[in-house]
């Protein structure tokens, strides 16, 4: 099925999401982009900060990352007293931190986690170590109750090529056998008209389908589909009706974006606020 176009709105349920990832100074993508997000559908956004980046529009210059029981220490305090009802992760920088936040993930006792697995910025610097890579695929791929990976992404998790529709297909199927219980695999960088985005599910699968949008101002896009996502989750949403809400919300952020800096824009995370 194609995603139909609808107006994102708040579901009776509030939803508290606790988003685990770094800071963008530039405010397009990670907290500041999830926060945006949340708050947009309807949600209730808490954080745990894992680092602090130098970053603007034309590319990241500094990663500072956050001591990791800081990071933990954070995340537990929102949980023992605030509580979600779903958990985000963005970047989180080395194998220390992905343990401590698989450790937050097993103390939220069940709450579902979407987990977006950066490791590279738009402009293409590293977010996340080598081997950490592996860390993130043996304790959070199976803690996922939605994996958001991109083409380059999935390759790096599975060690499967994903040049084609039908590559990400494949590599959706290798992460529900690493454990994931449902994907998203991204579309973007498959070169083509349309982007096709494919949720995969043990049940089957979901494509959510539309024209390429010609545009520099894509900064963020993964961060703010990952916290939409994690938003529809908290509000109890099922699945499809979570994602599909999600890739609406991005698709319209992207063609109303503000044309802000010089180089890969930030999208309007607040349109829905305006209507």
């Amino acid at each position: 099925m194609s995603a139909a176009p609808s107006i994102p709105s708040a579901s009776a349920k509030r939803g508290r999401v606790l988003i685990i990832a770094g800071s963008d100074s530039g405010g397009g993508a990670g907290i500041q982009a999830d926060i945006k997000t949340v708050t947009a559908l309807g949600g209730y956004a808490a954080t745990a900060i894992t680092a602090i980046t130098v970053q603007n529009t034309l590319g990241v210059t500094g990663v500072h990352p956050i001591p990791v029981d800081v990071i933990e220490a954070q995340g537990r305090a929102v949980l023992d007293d605030i509580g979600a009802d779903a958990i985000k992760t963005g970047m989180l920088g080395d194998v220390e931190t992905v343990q401590a936040v698989a450790r937050l993930i097993l103390t939220a006792g069940g709450v579902p986690a979407v987990i977006d697995p950066v490791m590279i910025a738009k402009g293409g610097a590293a977010l996340l170590p080598t081997e950490a890579v592996e860390a993130v695929r043996h304790l959070l791929v199976p803690r996922a109750a939605l994996l958001t990976p991109n083409a380059p992404e999935a390759a790096t998790l599975t060690g499967l090529t994903v040049e084609t529709t039908d590559d990400l297909r494949r590599a959706g199927e290798a992460l529900l056998g690493l454990g994931a219980a449902a994907v998203l695999m991204k579309g973007g960088h498959i070169e083509g008209d349309r982007v096709i985005d494919l949720l995969i599910t043990p049940a089957g699968e979901t494509v959510f389908e539309g024209e390429r949008i010609d545009t520099r101002h894509t900064h963020g896009t993964g961060c703010t589909l990952a916290s939409a996502c994690a938003t529809g989750l908290a509000q109890g949403l099922p699945l499809t009706e979570a994602v599909a809400r999600a890739w609406n919300y991005v698709h319209e952020a992207m063609l109303r974006a503000p044309g802000f800096g010089a180089g890969h824009g930030p999208l309007d995370h607040g349109w829905t606020m305006r209507g």
